[in-house]
């Protein structure tokens, strides 16, 4: 299973417009970020995880000729405001799956109401299949079992994601103990830390770090970063030995 990190920034992406922040300032390609993404591919399938804003030149950037399906984190704009961008996709292969909590998808379609229409429609428009995530079941992708694991983004339930030994989990603040239950035997996670300073709604990196010591993957990658954080190297230079910060491009192989 190959792992592709489109998009590693937080909301604002980096740099921040406009920003004199030093990190957004940085001339390194790895302070350089991208909305939160990443790109799943397993057998001949791939699966993309978020469709934010910089979804178009995430799939130019990754050379993504193909998708099979897009998994939703929950309705935020800067996880979902690209889905107009599938239409190549929808022009080649037809309607494209979608997955989602119900609430999620309900949010998409009076949002984007022309393209989850089936009447009268605009023939240039792209066209979904809407499927409902459920986390007390399995989510099934071309007979793989995918995990939702729900948690929450402040007050706003989110699902991340478990594809056998690996998960993806962004926009995460707080979790129950039964779905942490849900992680045992991690090889790889990706987990989001915005800042150093404490966040009403995502994982600090201290929170993170006191999260990854729970969950006890073999493997950690942090996502969803903002410039507060700080430079890319200057942070990875002090993270623990199993524990490194993602960057927009960084591939992965996890069995």
């Amino acid at each position: 299973m190959k792992i592709t990190f489109l998009g590693t920034g937080t909301s604002t992406g980096i740099p921040l417009i406009g920003s004199s922040h030093p990190v957004c300032l940085s001339q390194n390609t790895k302070d350089k970020r991208l909305r939160s993404s990443i790109k799943i591919d397993f057998d001949d399938n791939t699966y993309i995880i978020d469709c934010g804003p910089d979804f178009r030149q995430q799939m130019i950037n990754s050379n993504c000729k193909k998708i099979d399906g897009i998994l939703f984190t929950h309705e935020h704009a800067d996880h979902t405001a690209g889905l107009d961008d599938i239409r190549p996709y929808c022009f080649r292969n037809g309607s494209l799956p979608i997955y989602g909590h119900k609430r999620v998808l309900d949010n998409l379609s009076n949002r984007f109401r022309y393209i989850f229409k089936n009447d009268n429609k605009y023939p240039g428009a792209p066209s979904v299949v809407p499927n409902y995530v459920d986390s007390s079941s399995y989510l099934n992708l071309n007979k793989f079992n995918v995990v939702p694991i729900s948690y929450l983004h402040a007050d706003l339930q989110v699902y991340g994601y478990r594809f056998k030994d690996f998960a993806y989990l962004t926009d995460l603040k707080t979790i129950e103990v039964n779905e942490i239950d849900k992680l045992k035997n991690l090889d790889t996670l990706v987990l989001n830390a915005i800042r150093i300073e404490p966040h009403f709604s995502h994982l600090n990196l201290q929170e993170a770090l006191d999260l990854i010591k729970i969950i006890n993957p073999k493997k950690t990658y942090l996502t969803h970063i903002s410039h507060m954080l700080g430079f890319h190297d200057d942070v990875e230079k002090e993270l623990p030995e199993n524990v490194h910060l993602s960057y927009d491009g960084l591939i992965i192989e996890v069995n």
